[in-house]
């Protein structure tokens, strides 16, 4: 099971890059192409909302091509996808590799979860820490490396985007060799029969997908904006793309630890308010305008993303009894979570056009935090699953 989960970990790493190397260059890709803060937001936005808007295909691309050849076909197009950037120097070719690289993310995620639901059922918290770590290695390599690419290769900002693409290479061949055939042909035939009722009559299913719409939310707007933010407070490229590098890596640790805490204090509610908490205070002292307090702000906050994005990849597993019924969830949690975490972005950068400043843009993401917070009460009405 070893080779399986880094199998699971190598995949993750590619379901970020795409959308987080955008965030180093997009003043650099805005002043080259003569784009509006709003129109470049797009890029980022385009690919998420697409795993909001095509992650129900997972359980049709599940039954046709089962999880060997359906992640491996899925893995291809984002790395293909990837390294054709290397090709083009336009708008439209960039909105169009987002949106089918966003299409291809989205199937990936449900169909990893219910294959971490079937393989790993009494450590799923941990299952989901590698898989969650893969992802936030893959956004910290991709938002910090990048500018650091550009620079080396010639400042040409198509080769460094395009330079993600090594990682599918590795994960379909470690994907390939470690997922047998018979290993999936015991998820697809065993399960085949069983029948649940459609997560889309569920108000828990609901209140689960509007925690992931504001995390997801949250998440994306502070990979795509949160450079943008400090470089107005005075803050260098250099300088800004450091800050972005302190919030991932901060989320990894995070991304690390809170899955290894809960197999021993397994209560969901309680790391939930715990990571809002500390979100809360870092947003605080974004507010201030204190450049010294940017930094602590960024650990804090990248503690944030790191805790709440494998709570918030459990809740549905929590909630679901066999991989096909944690798929159908999953999906529909990640339906309208990842569509949320696209327009709030996209919405950031009209404002920002609007405005002129980044002020509103932490008000925002306040809002989106006491939005968890009044979503985690309602599902402790009927308290928060605390299996381990």
């Amino acid at each position: 099971m070893t080779s399986l989960l880094l199998a699971i970990f190598l995949i993750a790493l590619n379901l970020r890059p795409a959308v987080t190397s955008i965030g180093p260059l997009l003043e650099t890709i805005k002043n080259d192409l003569n784009l509006s803060n709003s129109e470049v937001s797009l890029l980022t936005a385009i690919p998420v909302i697409c795993m909001g808007l095509f992650a129900p295909l997972a359980v049709h691309w599940f039954n046709k091509f089962g999880q060997r050849r359906g992640i491996s076909l899925l893995i291809g197009v984002i790395g293909i996808l990837t390294l054709s950037r290397a090709l083009f120097h336009d708008y439209v070719s960039l909105l169009i590799t987002a949106f089918i690289i966003g299409v291809a993310i989205a199937i990936i995620g449900p169909i990893l979860s219910s294959l971490i639901k079937e393989k790993f059922p009494t450590r799923m918290a941990s299952a989901i820490g590698i898989y969650s770590l893969g992802m936030g290695v893959g956004a910290t390599l991709s938002a910090g490396l990048t500018g650091v690419l550009y620079v080396l290769i010639g400042e040409q900002w198509e080769f460094a985007l395009a330079f993600w693409s090594s990682l599918a290479l590795i994960a379909y061949l470690v994907w390939f060799i470690v997922m047998t055939p018979q290993q999936e042909r015991k998820v697809s035939t065993d399960k085949l029969q069983v029948t649940f009722r459609s997560p889309w009559t569920n108000r828990r299913a609901w209140l689960i997908l509007l925690f992931f719409g504001f995390q997801a939310s949250l998440f994306f707007s502070l990979t795509t904006w949160l450079a943008s933010a400090v470089s107005e407070l005075g803050f260098s490229v250099i300088e800004a793309g450091s800050v972005i590098s302190v919030m991932t890596v901060s989320q990894i640790i995070a991304n690390i630890s809170i899955p290894l805490l809960l197999e021993k204090f397994p209560k969901r509610s309680f790391w939930i308010y715990f990571s809002l908490f500390i979100g809360t205070l870092g947003l605080v002292l974004l507010l201030t305008g204190n450049v010294t307090l940017v930094w602590p702000a960024s650990i804090l906050l990248g503690l944030t993303l790191g805790g709440l994005f494998p709570l918030a990849l459990l809740l549905p597993l929590d909630e679901t009894t066999d991989p096909k019924e944690t798929n159908a969830w999953t999906a529909m949690v990640q339906t309208g979570g990842f569509i949320m975490g696209g327009l709030v972005p996209l919405a950031i950068g009209i404002l920002y056009d609007y405005s002129g400043t980044h002020q509103m843009t932490y008000y925002v993401m306040l809002v989106l935090i006491v939005g968890m917070f009044v979503v985690t009460s309602l599902l402790n009405k009927k308290a928060l699953h605390t299996q381990g």
